[in-house]
């Protein structure tokens, strides 16, 4: 039997005579629960079916075992792994980067981009960068911020508040469920 080398370890269950606990929850391969049982006892009952006797969960008391074929089961459980990753999305995070004295035009096409990314479910920062002396006047970062989340609350909610780091006002818009 060819064992597929990029598994680790820890990913394989024991089986058979790997089982290390005295006794064990027994389930059928038609899912009947057999009771709690002697590891001898059970491997017989799996050799008399010419199945495997397979941990399914170490950590219950007793742990709890399955008759079946193990080849099969390690297959299902990769195809159930695979389908599951193909139906998980990585969530981005988008940073757009202003400086305070944008012009409103320009401000308006940066809303624009900004909703194309909520759109795509993608997750927005944008930063109000300060330089010299503008840092005297960051109400004015968090006036834009503010009229920016006026205009995206159709298709973005705001993720905390916003927020003062050193020279920079931000925010983080997240798309509405």
């Amino acid at each position: 039997m060819k064992i597929n080398n990029n598994r680790s370890s820890k990913d394989l269950l024991r089986k058979n005579e790997q089982i290390r606990a005295a006794e064990v929850r027994l389930i059928d391969e038609d899912g009947t629960m057999l009771g709690i049982v002697n590891i001898r006892e059970a491997l017989a009952k799996a050799r008399e079916k010419e199945l495997d006797l397979v941990e399914i969960s170490p950590t219950a008391q007793p742990p709890v075992c399955k008759i079946l074929e193990y080849s099969k089961y390690i297959y299902e459980q990769g195809k159930k792994n695979k389908d599951a990753k193909k139906k998980q999305k990585a969530v981005s995070l988008k940073e757009i980067r202003l400086k305070s004295r944008i012009a409103s035009h320009d401000l308006e096409v940066k809303v624009r981009q900004i909703e194309g990314f909520l759109k795509k479910k993608d997750m927005v920062r944008v930063s109000v960068v300060f330089y010299g002396r503008e840092n005297q006047h960051k109400d004015i970062g968090f006036a834009m911020l503010n009229d920016m989340k006026v205009k995206l609350e159709q298709v973005g909610d705001i993720d905390g508040n916003i927020q003062t780091q050193g020279n920079r006002v931000t925010v983080t818009f997240v798309p509405k469920a």
